[in-house]
């Protein structure tokens, strides 16, 4: 592989960054160039992405990547899935809305009233989640205004060359991809009442986009560089930088959410799997990944946030978790993924009434209040990980826990005790690595593999090993 120089653009649902990243033979590296804040803003119509703010920051990135690293060869982007911004004649109609808005309750409605769920997942293998795009389409007014959608990625990617289309992996977490075909839905959509023409023409990771659009190439101070499609679902991209040794390697891709699951050829559209509320999303190089979305690192963000609120000062998260970390007595669990928690507000006493309507009394010290937190995210990892080794007959014996959480040696170490499963947490930068991977295969014209890639990421970041106790 010849060295390439790339600009990772990774934005998630608290904070973006950018990246410049370098792959070469015996090269894998990543230097951080921006970081800023991201999250929902109250606008009178409900909850939304402040996206001129978002775009402004990716552009302030890129330029500073462009000063570091003039040899800058294209630009990938990923984010969270689900969110959109709606498009007529190439101008946003609106700010885009974000996935917890209330608004969504509505689109549930409408759209089982029309299609009860068990057809929707025989026809799109997703789990239930309000905030799947097709039920925000069917509650946005404004939808019929709209010549396209396109997801918060490749919104992006198109202020930056022009070009409209969906990358593959979000594509398939609107709930209008055939899980079969890996195509658009259309008669799924005309039945619900979405127009045909919202849905861009898809692609797959690894695909030129277009080129940078003059004037932004000049505000960067760079040549019209490429815009390469990478797993533009962070979940993808995570899972291609995951170093999976084997099909009995599962993971985790830990932030705000915990995506855990496995690799799969083909989709298990089983009634069990069904029930389990298992999810299909498709990854990078036709792979399915098969996993469960469990409430993860949002339900202690919110907390922190809520107790600086309440103190009206800052607090380190890494003393909390100290604090977390010497309780010996039990704690009261919790679901992780009850709908109580779901929205932003007071989530010390949303736990605390989901505690208490269990019969469990909450914890008063905030260190044991945030090992119950832990304890109980690590809870829902394990079952869902015990449900995939039965849904696919698989033996998991490691799994791969990667993102932010990977920093948590509590929650690692929980996860472990609770799975009675070796995990190997990291790499921390799994979403950039694989962003940045992926752009650098496509500028090769690499056949290379996913596993060929997972090696690279394996020779150069050692992950830390947590046993069961």
């Amino acid at each position: 592989m010849t060295m390439r120089t790339v600009a990772a653009v990774d934005l998630g649902a608290t904070s973006g960054r950018v990246m410049i990243g370098r792959v070469g033979p015996g090269v894998l590296e990543l230097e951080p160039v921006a970081r800023f804040p991201n999250g929902a803003v109250a606008r009178e119509d409900g909850l939304h992405w402040d996206i001129e703010a978002l775009f402004a920051h990716v552009l302030d990135g890129l330029a500073e990547a462009v000063r570091r690293a003039p040899e800058i060869e294209s630009i990938g982007i990923d984010s969270w899935a689900v969110d959109y911004g709606l498009l007529r004649d190439d101008e946003l109609l609106a700010e885009p809305f974000h996935y917890r808005d209330a608004r969504t309750a509505r689109g549930v409605e409408a759209v089982h009233a029309r299609v009860p769920f068990p057809d929707l997942y025989a026809r799109n293998g997703l789990q239930f989640l309000p905030f799947t795009t097709l039920y925000q389409y069917r509650a946005d007014e404004r939808l019929p205004e709209a010549d396209t959608a396109l997801l918060i990625p490749d919104l992006l990617a198109h202020r930056l060359t022009g070009a409209s289309a969906a990358e593959r992996t979000n594509a398939s977490t609107t709930g209008l991809l055939d899980v079969r075909t890996r195509e658009w839905d259309h008669d799924l959509a005309e039945r619900l009442g979405i127009p045909r023409r919202v849905l861009p023409p898809l692609v797959d990771a690894g695909t030129v986009l277009g080129r940078l659009r003059p004037e932004i190439a000049a505000r960067i101070g760079a040549a019209e560089l490429p815009v390469i499609a990478v797993g533009s679902h962070d979940t993808a991209s995570a899972v291609v930088a995951a170093p999976l040794a084997s099909p009995a390697s599962a993971y985790i891709s830990c932030g705000t959410w915990g995506l855990v699951g496995v690799e799969i050829e083909a989709p298990i559209l089983t009634e069990a799997a069904r029930t389990e509320n298992m999810t299909h999303e498709l990854g990078v190089d036709g792979r399915i990944r098969f996993l469960h979305n469990v409430t993860g690192l949002w339900l202690l963000s919110e907390t922190v946030r809520a107790w600086e609120q309440e103190d009206d000062a800052a607090l380190d998260l890494s003393s909390l978790l100290s604090e977390a970390a010497a309780v010996t007595a039990p704690v009261p669990l919790f679901d992780a993924n009850d709908p109580s928690l779901g929205a932003p507000g007071d989530m010390p006493a949303r736990i605390t009434a989901l505690l208490r309507s269990c019969g469990a009394e909450p914890p008063a010290e905030r260190g044991a209040f945030v090992r119950s937190i832990v304890e109980s995210i690590a809870e829902a990892f394990a079952r869902t990980l015990r449900v995939v080794a039965e849904l696919t007959g698989r033996r998991i014996d490691t799994v791969n826990l990667v993102g932010g959480g990977a920093l948590n040696a509590l929650l690692c170490q929980a996860t472990a005790d609770r799975s009675r499963t070796t995990v190997l947490a990291g790499p921390v930068e799994a979403t950039a690595l694989g962003n940045v991977l992926v752009q650098a295969r496509a500028l090769d014209g690499s056949a290379s593999s996913l596993e060929e890639l997972r090696a690279r990421v394996a020779a150069a970041a050692r992950p830390v090993r947590y046993l069961p106790r």
